[in-house]
């Protein structure tokens, strides 16, 4: 592989990436927590604060601790939905419409539940890890529309009567078939995949640009600090996406402007 960059991004490796995505007919661009970060939104990695300093979000985060504790899993959920409905879309995730907007056909894969993609006008966003807007019951995940916020306790389902949860993916459960097959075929078929802001240590989304890589295509890997995914990548663009992306979407309208 080739092009890395140890110090930070340089333009050289920037142009690189303008290249790249100029010949492409197909991109796909899978995106972690690390790009909603830079909206204010905190990790599970990130030491949580204020009310919820004391728990553990991988307890709550689970079929086992919402059936220990409903009301508390439920409650935590709706405080995280609130900080996500304020948050607003940054720069990178700007950047990813204006270059929705300049290539044949991009497809945002994310990791992420807030969905910023959406709020910020990116089309074909697949959502590996669900929406922590959308519900559906626990026993027979029957979807449920028009759940209240700021209930105690989670609502039972009107079809089978049990507990309304969040429609996320919690630990230890499998991504939604119809997500992961999508996922899969995007990467497969794409030319560029851009890696945005995610470690590449869970799987099965950390394998995703091995797939692609596979397939001969190109691999760009868009972080501030070095991933699993970095030495693999034909181009590591050592930086925030919120200040990178918008410098390769740059780059590549005067590359297209210069060839039309």
């Amino acid at each position: 592989m080739t092009d890395k960059q140890d110090n930070g991004p340089d333009q050289a490796a920037i142009e690189a990436v303008a290249g790249y995505l100029s010949k492409a007919s197909r991109v796909a661009v899978l995106t972690g927590a690390g790009i909603s970060k830079e909206s204010g939104i905190p990790t599970f990695r990130d030491a949580q604060t204020g009310l919820w300093a004391n728990f553990n979000p991988e307890e709550l985060a689970t079929p086992q601790g919402f059936m220990k504790d409903p009301p508390m899993v439920w409650q935590w959920y709706d405080y995280r939905r609130k900080l996500l409905m304020d948050a607003q879309p940054n720069p990178g995730h700007c950047a990813l419409v204006d270059l929705e907007n300049v290539v044949p056909k991009l497809t945002v894969i994310t990791q992420n539940i807030d969905g910023l993609h959406q709020k910020a006008g990116s089309k074909d966003v697949v959502e590996l890890h669900g929406s922590i807007i959308s519900f559906f019951c626990f026993d027979k995940r029957h979807p449920a529309v028009d759940v209240p916020f700021e209930l105690k306790e989670p609502p039972k389902c009107t079809v089978c009567g049990s507990m309304i949860r969040p429609g996320v993916v919690w630990f230890g459960e499998a991504l939604p078939h119809e997500a992961l097959e999508r996922a899969i075929k995007e990467c497969e078929s794409s030319d560029v995949v851009l890696v945005v802001g995610t470690s590449g240590l869970v799987q099965p989304a950390a394998s995703l640009p091995i797939m692609a890589l596979r397939r001969n295509a190109k691999v760009v890997d868009v972080n501030p600090e070095a991933t699993a995914i970095s030495d693999l990548a034909h181009v590591f663009l050592k930086a925030p996406s919120g200040s990178v992306l918008p410098q390769v979407v740059s780059a590549l309208q005067r590359l297209k402007a210069k060839t039309s």
